[in-house]
């Protein structure tokens, strides 16, 4: 029962529901009986996810600089996964970071850019090769352009924002587009080989010719 499992992890009621419900959402079959309690599915077996304190405290870590970012889809899908992680660290281990969650902060200090909400579908289309079509604003004012690209690479420029390097169909080379100036996306299907490209090289060769890497390029 609730109070069983309290008393014996010596916890709250609300959070053995707390934790409850994230062992649910991370896909395990918890079964509810009346006046039984709470037990796993007939021939369910918990895979062996184990995490050092230290590790743990990582990924606490750059939670606190994820929920900084400027792209929603990038900060929901993390704190999904972090608090699926967190439904089975040890109750010593989960006390331990949640106290170090409380003890962490970033500046807010720092320059704060344009949102986007496109990175994890760019992410997917990237690893999948596919074509996205995108409109997009540019650096003048009012000015928008409908764009077909095949993602290549992701970049976070030292404007501090999420860019996408990819292959332009309309300018027939590649280009880096600003995740905060594309305005819509749509994933086509339509795909493309993988580049034989390097990230490594285009950032060289952008290097040489501007100086840097991050001017954005459209």
């Amino acid at each position: 029962t609730s109070t069983g499992l309290s008393e014996k992890f010596g916890v709250s009621v609300r959070t053995i529901y707390r934790d409850i419900k994230a062992l649910e959402q991370a896909g395990v079959p918890v079964v509810t009986e009346d006046g039984k309690g709470y037990s796993l599915m007939e021939g369910y077996k918990i895979p062996p996810i184990m995490f050092s304190e230290s590790e743990a405290n990582a990924l606490i870590t750059v939670e606190q600089l994820v929920l900084k970012n400027r792209d929603s889809s990038l900060i929901h899908e993390y704190t999904e996964a972090v608090n699926k992680i967190k439904a089975v660290l040890l109750y010593s281990t989960k006390e331990k970071a949640e106290l170090l969650s409380n003890r962490i902060a970033v500046s807010p200090s720092i320059p704060q850019t344009g949102t986007s909400n496109s990175l994890t579908l760019i992410q997917h289309a990237l690893t999948t090769f596919k074509v996205l079509k995108i409109l997009y604003r540019t650096e003048e004012k009012d000015a928008t352009t409908e764009r077909r690209i095949e993602p290549f690479a992701l970049y976070y420029s030292l404007q501090e924002c999420w860019t996408v390097i990819a292959y332009c169909r309309l300018r027939k080379d590649y280009r880096m587009f600003r995740l905060d100036r594309v305005l819509k996306i749509e994933p086509l299907e339509l795909y493309f080989k993988p580049h034989k490209l390097t990230l490594q090289e285009y950032l060289k060769t952008k290097e040489k010719m501007f100086g840097t890497p991050d001017i954005p390029l459209s």
